[in-house]
């Protein structure tokens, strides 16, 4: 099973590309969660929302639970501002500290440099945006 961690912007189409494969992030979910309490800032999956459609796709795909599903809070969206402070932070520290995650860190950066183009196109949109997960 491939999980991802991608960036939904808040609208129909922004306007520009969102895309970014997101695999590196979620295979390095942990440890980028323990970077970014060290380094004070918040853990990537604390920008994560679900509105029902896509709790509908997770369920359609095998995942999750039909019952909790049910309890989801509205979706929240975020300043592409708020996310930079992580994401700018996770660039900064792997690349001055790129043995980190050992083979993997060259990916996390790519995936983490995107999510860095999208959100600074978000902002100058003045869009909001989360994050999402996806299971295949």
């Amino acid at each position: 099973m491939s999980t991802s961690i991608y960036i939904v912007v808040e609208g129909e189409d922004p306007g520009f590309d969102i895309f970014v494969n997101g695999r590196a992030l979620a295979r390095n979910e942990d440890a980028l969660e323990k970077l970014a309490e060290q380094l004070h800032v918040r853990p990537l999956l604390d920008f994560f929302s679900a509105d029902q459609n896509s709790m509908a796709l997770l369920l359609e795909e095998g995942s999750g639970d039909p019952e909790w599903a049910k309890t989801l809070p509205p979706p929240q969206w975020f300043t592409p501002e708020d996310g930079l402070v992580t994401i700018c932070s996770l660039l900064d520290y792997l690349t001055s500290n790129p043995m980190v995650l050992g083979t993997e860190t060259s990916s996390v950066l790519e995936e983490l440099d995107q999510y860095e183009r999208v959100l600074r196109k978000t902002a100058k949109s003045g869009l909001r945006w989360q994050l999402a997960v996806s299971w295949k």
